[in-house]
């Protein structure tokens, strides 16, 4: 093993940079262990005896520098029965491809809301790993739905590249390394967080909101069954039903909700005020999505947008039918759902001369109009800031 240790001269809290390379069964890996509780500008000295000045890590640099360890925790460090070396080689592939090639906004709104929670005095380097390992815990079940939803979707893209399961010898193999991800969350709370007087409270979090997210798919699966297409199913009410259980609570109320645990806040009221501010984030967030899949550029996006063609309960298509003339809606009957390209164009069409972006962005102005109102109302006992930088993450988002 070659080592080479940083150590950097602060005003203020030290921290150190070790580099580490080792050569191991599962290949030669570098892993970057960093003790940082913020961002400052300091004098570095490094190992050549130069001097430098140099920005140190931002949450964001310490969230992507994370990754690299815990993979080796699951791969290297957790097992080590050489049997499975060609099951765990074939796992850090599956992490690597499906993981970390997001936003990420999830998982770094951990540490994010952590910091408005808590006063810098506590935020102690363990508090601070702690914390980025469970915002990665929460992107690994990001990736577990995910996989499994291009499944479920047919899918072509992911992330600006193809869905796992398209991916040569991966085909419907995916399935399991769906759970494998989702297991390998678990690993991880274990390993860190056991024995902190939150684990439980973790635990909870994350299995129920597992459960919903899965009842929101079940849901959504429901009302676009391949091939059979009945727009009598869509409404608004529904609609937002599956939204809730869908995305919003694992996108937006399990980080704060694991923050707000980490910083020992477990009062019922104080969480119930955090989840009305976060659900109806939720929702706003999937309407952009879905504006998105339609609209959206795929080079900016990652994707290539299928609600048309998936026969989706889209806000878009809810919406439409809200506004349609019995004309209209006969031309949506007769392409909805269907894959072939001109169908999906007429649809595009049809949302362009209802004036679907307009209706969008006006939706998009009022709604975050709403929010603020929301966050000034609700959040009494915890600072808004926890809210407002999550709301300006996603407003006027383009990807």
């Amino acid at each position: 093993m070659r080592l080479l240790n940083c150590v950097l001269k602060l005003n203020g809290p030290k921290i150190l940079q070790t580099m580490c390379f080792d050569v191991s069964p599962f290949g030669v890996k570098r892993r970057i262990l960093m003790l940082c509780t913020s961002t400052f500008q300091a004098d570095g000295i490094i190992s050549n005896g130069t001097h430098n000045k140099k920005a140190l890590l931002s949450d964001s640099q310490l969230f992507e520098a994370k990754f690299d360890e815990l993979v080796a925790e699951l791969i290297e460090r957790d097992l080590k029965d050489p049997g499975l070396v060609d099951a765990l080689n074939r796992h850090r592939e599956v992490l690597v491809y499906n993981v970390p090639g997001g936003k990420k906004n999830r998982g770094l709104s951990v540490i994010g809301s952590l910091r408005e929670l808590l006063p810098p005095s506590q935020l102690t380097q363990d508090v601070v790993e702690r914390a980025l390992v469970v915002g990665w815990c929460i992107e690994l079940l990001q990736a577990y739905f995910l996989v499994a939803d291009d499944i479920m979707d047919a899918s072509v893209t992911r992330r600006g590249q193809p869905c796992w399961f398209r991916k040569e010898g991966v085909g419907l193999d995916a399935i399991n390394d769906s759970f494998f991800l989702e297991s390998a969350l678990y690993r991880l709370l274990r390993k860190y967080c056991r024995d902190q007087p939150y684990y439980v409270h973790l635990l909870e979090v994350f299995t129920e909101t597992t459960f919903q997210t899965v009842l929101g798919q079940t849901l959504d699966l429901m009302t676009a069954p391949p091939g059979d297409v009945d727009l009598s199913r869509f409404s608004m009410e529904k609609y937002k039903t599956i939204v809730k259980y869908k995305t919003a609570y694992y996108s937006f109320y399990l980080p704060v909700a694991a923050a707000m645990y980490m910083a020992g806040i477990t009062n019922e009221v104080e969480h119930s005020h955090a989840k009305e501010i976060l659900l109806e984030m939720g929702e706003f967030f999937q309407i952009q999505d879905d504006f998105l899949d339609c609209f959206g550029d795929p080079a900016v996006t990652g994707k290539i947008g299928t609600d048309i063609q998936d026969n989706k309960c889209s806000w878009l298509v809810v919406k439409a039918l809200e506004v349609m003339s019995p004309e209209q809606r006969a031309v949506l009957e007769a392409c909805y759902g269907r894959k072939d390209d001109a169908s999906v164009e007429k649809v595009k069409a049809l949302y362009k001369s209802l004036q679907m972006q307009t209706l969008y962005h006006k939706y998009e102005e009022e709604s975050y109009q709403r929010l603020q109102k929301l966050i000034a109302r609700c959040a009494v006992t915890l600072p808004s800031t926890v809210f407002l930088n999550f709301a300006n993450k996603i407003y006027k988002r383009n990807k």
